[in-house]
């Protein structure tokens, strides 16, 4: 009998039941936390708040905070004018405690804002202006370095706006509970070293609420990275006072490792976070909280393999511009792999990718493939302006295109007048020699005697900048002969982006690979965000993100995720691993590309805030257990381990590598394994006809 796998099995279920005790933790909009008298404040920098990664955390996890919260839930961050004309709508609250609070404040010379944050669940804010509280900041220091011998210098403005938030966040929060009726179980979460302030002093003056501190990434491990040091293989080496000290951030480290310590419960992004948390902040991580996603599935498995076909095509409009005077490769046997982030050459993993790269150069051209790769490195950097020739491909490519059209139709109207008299078109009578003439200006128009560039804009001081001065090393100048063609674009993609005119999730929409081997990497959104696209991604287990597929997932490869080891060899391994996945990757037929973004695809709803908001609530009860310990019972913490199955069919893999699925004993070759529906492209399922033509 054959065996087959439907996509509505119980695996998300399991997946959510199995965390926690759903009965415990009901998604009623605040009612059961009503009931309880329950009260839930998160704290962050980034609240209505763009300045970082966290950002994206707090907003895209806000409406499943709403689901179970409701009106018990707010956040609490500094109050950020520019952002909050544009997120942010101002009203006066309703709940009388909330009124009297922000009262106390305002007669206090405090000013204090509260309205609604214009996102998804559309939850209440609390934001504090820095500013109008700096008369006091004395006051904080001097009650801090009293009470934590941590002080912090006059110069620094950061860690000076920090403590001005952690304690306005500290008083706010003890003179909400002292008003509240009854006996109220407050929990305030903080994100990171700039909230973890507000902790440590509620924990000080012994306020009666439960604490979280939630670290996305150390202070410490970011700079020691930095630095190009052997950071994983001597985290146990490491002389933390003195190397905080040399970086000049030995208070902010002091700050990160109190709140650390004195929260009720300690929870970071990743088991790669949590190992480094477990060296420089001496404490390990009593829950892992990965980073979710706000997943929008179609109405149609087969809509977003369409939505690749669309974006590709622009994608092909741009390099048939940029490559132009050396167009000589075919698109229907082209790839596009792409790596983008904030630029930290070494931390993202743009050395190993560039070096990988110039492998997978001489691979493909060892093996005489046909296939082309072009490769896109989207980092931003400081630039002047367009490169000239890359503005200028584009305009060629626009007015061949314009010429072709206005000849084909005259040619048209031509054919029609002819067959209308009854006439039986011929070459010489269709075209003629005026259109001849103005193909052949725009065809010696588009001659060149210089190289594709390899950056789209001017780099400034290009000579010092990592990535060129790589490619130049790697010989990567995009000759005819090389099967990989590398384009730079040191600027973050949006719509009115002259070149491709796309947004970053359309142009990562188009491609065929995303490539993120990153060495310092807490959690990793890029290739998240490439397995919710159904776009397959290549990252490490030096990621969060890689550690998280490869603890949940039982063979990522199958499903579009592979994860390169960092942690157990070298440099030059890692680089020769990376260009064997991707040279693996050409060798996939279109079909067996289609079936593994149909898998990749499939992955999204693993990261869907839906089922990872399991574990914050599981921080939350630990931290309310751990407060109230008469009040809240230990049964909802008794966890299952979860594995996301591997596919019942074949995975994709090129015809001359061995498969990565173990091999079948006897008895299941007994029962041969089919492509169930999900894995079989068909016309009225996974793909339409025409999106099955050039993908």
């Amino acid at each position: 009998m054959s065996t087959f796998r439907r996509r509505n099995s119980s695996f998300f279920r399991s997946f959510r039941d199995s965390e926690l005790d759903h009965e415990d933790f009901c998604m009623d909009r605040g009612a059961t936390a009503a009931a309880q008298n329950r009260w839930h404040f998160e704290c962050a920098w980034e609240v209505a708040n763009k300045v970082g990664g966290i950002y994206t955390v707090i907003k895209s996890k806000a409406p499943v905070s709403m689901e179970e919260m409701g009106e018990q839930f707010a956040l609490i961050g500094p109050y950020n004018e520019a952002c909050v004309h544009t997120e942010v709508e101002l009203l006066e609250p309703h709940h009388h405690v909330m009124k009297q609070v922000l009262e106390e404040f305002r007669i206090h010379g405090i000013k204090v804002y509260f309205g609604r944050w214009l996102i998804d669940g559309y939850p209440k804010v609390i934001l504090f202006d820095i500013g109008s509280a700096a008369w006091k900041l004395d006051e904080f220091k001097h009650e801090f370095w009293e009470k934590t011998n941590i002080g912090i210098p006059l110069h620094d403005s950061e860690s000076n706006d920090a403590l001005i938030l952690g304690n306005l966040t500290a008083w706010f929060v003890a003179s909400f509970r002292n008003k509240l009726e009854g006996k109220p179980y407050v929990l305030i979460h903080c994100h990171e070293w700039l909230a973890g302030v507000a902790l440590i002093l509620l924990r000080l003056r012994k306020v009666d609420v439960a604490t979280v501190f939630t670290t996305h990434a150390t202070l410490l491990g970011r700079y020691l990275c930095a630095g190009n040091s052997d950071f994983y293989n001597n985290l146990d080496k490491f002389l933390l006072d003195k190397e905080a000290g040399d970086r000049q951030i030995y208070h902010r480290y002091c700050m990160e490792r109190s709140a650390a310590h004195t929260s009720h419960v300690f929870t970071t992004v990743s088991e790669i976070t949590g190992m480094e948390a477990e060296h420089l902040l001496k404490r390990k991580p009593d829950v892992i909280t990965p980073n979710g996603l706000n997943v929008k599935k179609f109405s149609a498995i087969h809509e977003f393999q369409n939505l690749h076909a669309i974006y590709k095509e622009k994608i092909h409009d741009f390099v048939k511009g940029h490559f132009y005077g050396h167009y000589d490769f075919d698109l229907d046997k082209t790839l596009y792999i792409f790596s983008a982030g904030r630029y930290e050459f070494s931390n993202k993993g743009a050395d190993l990718f560039i070096e990988s790269l110039a492998r997978l150069n001489h691979f493909l051209k060892t093996a005489g493939s046909e296939m082309t790769v072009i490769a896109f490195l989207i980092f931003p950097a400081r630039t002047n302006n367009f490169n000239v020739d890359s503005l200028r491909g584009q305009a060629i490519s626009k007015q061949l295109r314009d010429t072709v059209s206005q000849v084909q139709s005259a040619i048209g109207k031509r054919i029609f007048e002819k067959a209308l008299r009854g006439e039986i078109p011929t070459g010489e009578g269709i075209l003629i020699q005026e259109d001849i003439v103005k193909l052949k200006r725009c065809i010696f128009g588009a001659n060149r005697n210089t190289l594709p560039p390899i950056c789209t804009h001017n780099v400034v001081d290009d000579h010092k900048d990592p990535i060129l001065n790589t490619l130049r090393n790697c010989h990567m100048f995009n000759n005819r002969h090389d099967r990989v063609k590398v384009i730079f674009h040191p600027e973050f993609l949006n719509s009115t982006n002259p070149l491709f005119g796309l947004d970053y999730e359309e142009f990562v929409r188009g491609c065929h690979l995303g490539v993120f081997p990153s060495y310092y990497e807490p959690w990793g959104y890029t290739p998240a965000e490439c397995t919710v696209l159904g776009i397959p991604s290549m990252t490490s287990n030096l990621s969060g993100f890689g550690c998280f597929m490869k603890e949940h997932v039982a063979d990522p490869k199958s499903y579009g995720i592979y994860i390169i080891d960092r942690l157990n060899q070298g440099p030059d391994d890692s680089a020769q691993q990376l260009a064997q996945y991707m040279f693996d990757f050409t060798c996939l037929s279109r079909r067996q590309r289609i079936i593994q973004r149909n898998r990749t695809e499939r992955l999204s709803e693993l990261l869907d805030w839906k089922n990872l908001g399991v574990y914050y609530r599981k921080a939350r009860s630990m931290a309310l257990l751990r407060a109230y310990p008469n009040d809240f019972s230990e049964a909802s913490f008794m966890e299952k381990k979860v594995l996301y199955p591997k596919p019942a069919s074949e995975p994709p893999s090129p015809s001359h590598s061995r498969c990565s699925t173990p091999a079948v004993s006897d008895d299941d070759e007994a029962k041969p394994v089919k492509f169930d529906d999900e894995d079989n492209p068909t016309d009225d399922e996974d793909l339409e006809p025409e999106a099955d033509q050039k993908v």
